[in-house]
Order: structure tokens, then sequence, then C-alpha cells
């Protein structure tokens, strides 16, 4: 059974949604089942306690996982999280989401084919910094996100253990 919690406004106890399987509407608790139609892009129209309201999605930022809503004349932020994301910020490791990665290690022993990098070399997320040779196969690894290349720490041709310091960056 998948969960999906909803915080609205910052509010104190998030509602949890269910449903049994990825097909199955979302219910409340209780087994209440929201009568929500799409009426048109970001529109739907809500039936809640025997009244009609129409919804409007104002914002959708799916960097945070948010929601602004217009219901009527009020608009309200909803939060979503799922079963992980809420275990994530439960243990306060949603803060470190953002974090820089300041190196590079060896994700597995192999031997370093070729560097595509040099000390100094700015690099954006996902470019390639060096290949990796692991079990007869060439692994590309990638920059973790934007930096400069501050150390180089191994050398091509050479082999390496699995949690190496490869490559540093500032």
């Amino acid at each position: 059974m998948a969960k999906l919690y909803t915080t609205i406004n910052a509010g104190a106890e998030p509602l949890a949604l269910e449903r049994t399987s990825p097909s199955a509407p979302w219910t409340l608790p209780g087994g209440a089942k929201p009568d929500l139609v799409k009426t048109g892009p970001g529109q739907y129209s809500l039936m809640h306690q025997g009244r009609s309201f129409r919804v409007l999605v104002l914002k959708e930022d799916r960097e945070t996982n948010t929601v602004r809503l217009r219901i009527g004349a009020h608009t309200y932020t909803v939060q979503i999280q799922d079963e992980q994301s809420r275990l994530m910020n439960t243990l306060g490791l949603d803060k470190i989401k953002g974090a820089a990665v300041k190196e590079i290690k060896a994700p597995m022993p192999g031997l370093v084919l070729k560097l595509l990098v040099k000390e100094g070399d700015t690099v954006k997320k996902n470019d390639p910094v060096l290949i990796l040779e692991a079990m007869k196969m060439e692994n590309v690894i990638k920059s973790p996100g934007d930096a400069t290349v501050s150390k180089i720490h191994a050398q091509e041709k050479t082999a390496v253990e699995k949690g190496q310091l490869l490559v540093s960056f500032t």
C-alpha cells in the first residue's frame, strides 16, 4: 500500500492519503475518496460534503514537492511527501540533499584508464571526469556537481581500491 503525506500551509499534522495499487484512487483517512475531476490545464472541480469547489493550480515546484492551490477564495500551499521523503525529513537527512560533494571516490575496485580533467578545470554536474575499468567494463565517472578540480589523486593506468579518493573539488 502506497502512502502520501500532505501538509497544508505548514500545518501541524500531515494528512495521509493511501492507495492499494498504482491504478487505484487515493483515499483519505477513513476510506473516503475525494471527488476530484480535471476540468482543464491546472483546473479541477472538487466535490466535498455536498459542495462543489473550483481548484486552480497556481504553482507546482517539483524541487520542494509543493503545490500552491486556490480553492474558492482561499490560497493554500500543500507539501507532498512519500514515505521515504518523510523518513528522510524525520531523520534530518533532507538537509544534506543540496550539500556540495567535494570529492569523487572509487565506487568499485578497478583501473583508471583515462583522466578527462586536470587540476584547475571547471566542471559542470554530470561532466565526465575519468574512465574507470572494472570487471572488463569501462565506467565513465561523472562530476557530482558544478565545481573546480582542486586535486587529482589518481593516475592513469593505475589500480584503485573501492572507496579510494580519486578527485577533489572546491
